[in-house]
């Protein structure tokens, strides 16, 4: 019988890092395949500009979903980078798509899940950004434009991005406490798995009532960053790339 589930998030699979793809393909084979379940907490994809955006590439992402997800349940919560994924994928993927912040059953424990980045209040100029593209209206909008409309968008978009980092203060872009405290409190919860910040580690806090965990899941630019988490407790562990 199965007794482990897997987190993890901020892959930024593209093309372009076949080392972070065949570092997945690996996990995917030799250990999520014999799990309980599989949590993907978003930006799985550099960048993701809509389900019609076909390629041997995102064919090659499904089909290592697919050898998966007809065993192990397997789920996606967007990230900032894909949250323009849609059924279409997740159907090819055999993968389960998850509101922005969903409550799980963790081996007897609630357990708040979320990719993180709406935490991260005091990046205002973002949040501002998040609202606009999130909002269902956009997305339908986005959508509806030319497929090479979009990618032109989202290379505009990547380099702004970049340009806007430089030289910012990094914490502005780090989850803020009473956020966390927040989301715990409106869901009824003590404990959090969330990505987004790149920042992986294991955070213990006071609550109102009782102690609050804030567990935050690694990128993958240069090693592998999981979250194995069984009955008897969790590890964050690391994977290392395979050569490209």
């Amino acid at each position: 019988m199965n007794t482990i589930t897997y987190f993890i998030s901020d892959l930024h699979l593209s093309p372009e890092r076949g080392d972070i793809t065949e570092c997945f393909e690996r996990f995917m084979r030799e250990q999520a395949l014999h799990a309980d379940a599989l949590y993907v907490l978003g930006d799985l994809f550099e960048a993701w500009i809509g389900d019609d955006d076909i390629s041997s590439f995102t064919h090659h992402i499904a089909d290592i979903f697919k050898t998966v997800s007809h065993k192990v349940p397997t789920y996606f919560i967007h990230g900032n980078r894909d949250f323009l994924v849609g059924q279409s994928f997740c159907q090819s993927a055999g993968i389960t798509l998850l509101p922005e912040q969903a409550v799980i059953d963790l081996y007897g424990t609630p357990t708040l899940i979320l990719h993180g980045d709406e935490l991260c209040s005091l990046d205002v100029n973002y949040q501002r950004f998040r609202r606009i593209v999130r909002h269902p209206l956009t997305r339908s909008l986005l959508t509806a434009l030319p497929l090479a409309y979009r990618k032109k968008l989202a290379r505009k978009a990547r380099a702004k991005s970049v340009a806007s980092q430089q030289g910012r203060n990094m914490d502005s872009m780090d989850v803020v406490h009473s956020d966390v405290v927040n989301a715990l409190n409106h869901h009824g919860v003590r404990h959090m798995v969330h990505g987004h910040t790149h920042k992986p580690n294991i955070h213990s806090f006071k609550l109102a009532e009782g102690v609050g965990q804030r567990i935050v899941l690694g990128d993958w630019y240069d090693q592998g960053s999981i979250l194995e988490v069984s009955a008897d407790g969790l590890q964050l562990k690391t994977l290392k790339h395979c050569s490209v």
